[in-house]
């Protein structure tokens, strides 16, 4: 499911509330064995039977019951994982229990089993909140995908299909005409897909390092060249060659890209550090390095870009700061010089939007 659908969808069921503790949240993270989890639930089936609420029983009972039917129709969990809701949502005195069964956008690494008033959303949420890095488009003249990369995962965005239709001309219909509306339809599509491309490249996402165009043929170049904004244009890191579009396509995007998105990277990098060491040079007090004095400089509200070594020993702790205190964060690489030099200050620092006693 991708990350649009599955926002949508949270916001339905977080509308969602039970008469009693009644509504099933099962998290099954990826690679996880799926008779493992049938075996799960019937344990979980086995324990309800000892509820003394005969309502609550037999709503839950058949919750579980509707899961354990659903998991036993897989041969395998999906690639990233499994999430199902479950649970009786009808008025009072009416049973209605329904099941939403999602593949999440990346893997998952969670497994849980919640039996509430509400479904458990949390470990769902913070996946549509993953810090997104490069944004990919793939397309043809017949349908265009969106998605995001965020750390080695891929987050598909939304699929888009075109009305335009193929080369062959129909039959009686004029060529001349034919090919008149075949471009009329292509225009209006490539003004829609660049449309979206700033919706989510640029104002839903104006902190992505950059965007990667693909697909086969020409199209997408005509879509860079001649429908691009200059802002888009802007961040536009490549422009790839593939033989596929949709999910196979974006994934053949990213395996093609993988040498443009290194040096991008990197460039990037090596910008944010000479900033960060031009400071330092200058001892203008606009940088602060160090475990202690960083951390103090994030709580005081100062730090407008923390700085962390991929390598520093405490890096998920500073990541998990900066998350809670809503400070922009940037790993650094250790494959270049500057990065090297990075690491031997100490591989933690932050450059600042005001100056600190």
């Amino acid at each position: 499911m991708d990350v649009e659908k599955l926002t949508e969808l949270l916001e339905e069921l977080s509308r969602i509330r039970g008469k009693h503790t009644e509504l099933i949240s099962l998290y099954l993270p990826a690679n996880y064995n799926i008779t493992k989890a049938t075996e799960m639930i019937s344990q979980e089936i086995a324990l309800t039977r000892n509820v003394k609420s005969k309502t609550v029983r037999k709503n839950v009972l058949d919750a579980l019951g509707k899961i354990l039917q659903y998991l036993k129709q897989l041969k395998e969990l999906p690639e990233n994982g499994l999430v199902i809701f479950c649970g009786n949502v009808g008025e009072e005195g009416r049973s209605e229990i329904r099941l939403w069964a999602i593949e999440p956008p990346q893997p998952l690494k969670v497994k849980l089993y919640w039996c509430d008033q509400v479904f458990n959303l949390e470990p769902l949420k913070e996946i549509t909140k993953v810090r997104k890095e490069f944004g990919i488009l793939c397309l043809d003249s017949q349908s265009a995908d969106f998605a995001y990369i965020a750390g080695k995962s891929l987050i598909r965005k939304r699929h888009v299909s075109s009305l335009v239709p193929g080369k062959t001309r129909a039959g009686g219909q004029s060529a001349v005409r034919f090919a008149r509306v075949r471009e009329n339809l292509l225009t209006s599509f490539l003004k829609n897909v660049a449309e979206l491309a700033g919706k989510y490249f640029l104002e839903e996402e104006p902190n992505l390092k950059g965007i990667i165009v693909s697909g086969p043929g020409p199209i997408k170049e005509k879509l860079v060249r001649e429908f691009f904004n200059e802002e888009l244009k802007r961040k536009v890191v490549g422009i790839v060659d593939t033989s596929y579009t949709e999910e196979q396509g974006l994934k053949e995007t990213i395996e093609r890209g993988k040498e443009l998105l290194k040096e991008t990277e990197l460039a990037r990098e090596r910008e944010l550090l000479k900033s960060f060491f031009q400071h330092l040079a200058k001892g203008d007090d606009m940088v602060v390095y160090g475990e202690e004095d960083t951390i103090r400089a994030i709580e005081l509200g100062a730090v407008e870009l923390c700085l962390i070594s991929k390598g520093y020993q405490n890096k998920e702790k500073l990541e998990s700061i900066c998350k809670e205190k809503k400070v922009d964060y940037e790993v650094i690489s250790e494959d270049f010089d500057e990065g090297i030099q990075f690491k031997n200050l100490g591989g933690i620092g932050g450059i600042l939007r005001f100056r600190i006693d």
